[in-house]
């Protein structure tokens, strides 16, 4: 099981522990909110296997882009989603799966993120971020419908 810690802003999965960044609103699950969900979910989707490191991700798909800082420069306002993304699906109806509060729905993810994202504090709008070669490392480690508890 991987839990994630809000409050330690870490992420643990068999042993091992990574320093992440959740979301700088906090803890929340309505869908809008901007908020990375708590409780119990899976992995439901491993998405960027084969994906060069830092492969810039929209809407799921790679864009063919490699993130650079002069890239970054180029569009400072996005979201950067890198690497590999870990697509989450909530498991307890009514909290974090369906209706208003559907993890899934709301496409949280744990994914890579550009070096000037600083790890160990929130930041994010709602996913977990990750460096790059943590979420490589953890990709290859986890397996499709990998339990996952977010925890405050």
């Amino acid at each position: 099981m991987i839990v994630i810690d809000i409050g330690r802003q870490a992420l643990s999965f068999q042993g091992k522990t990574y320093s992440v960044s959740t979301a700088k609103n906090g803890p929340g699950e309505k869908n809008g909110s901007f908020c990375t969900p708590r409780g119990r979910h899976i992995v439901r989707a491993k998405v960027g296997a084969g994906q060069p490191l830092n492969a810039v991700f929209v809407r799921r798909r790679p864009t063919g882009e490699i993130w650079t800082p002069e890239l970054h420069a180029k569009y400072p306002g996005r979201d950067w989603m890198l690497t590999r993304l870990l697509w989450l699906s909530g498991c307890q109806p009514g909290f974090n799966r369906l209706g208003e509060v559907d993890t899934m729905r709301r496409y949280i993810y744990l994914h890579g993120t550009h070096e000037f994202a600083e790890m160990g504090k929130p930041g994010s709008i709602g996913c977990v971020r990750m460096r790059n070669a943590d979420i490589l490392e953890l990709f290859e480690r986890v397996a499709p419908y990998t339990s996952v508890e977010i925890r405050e």
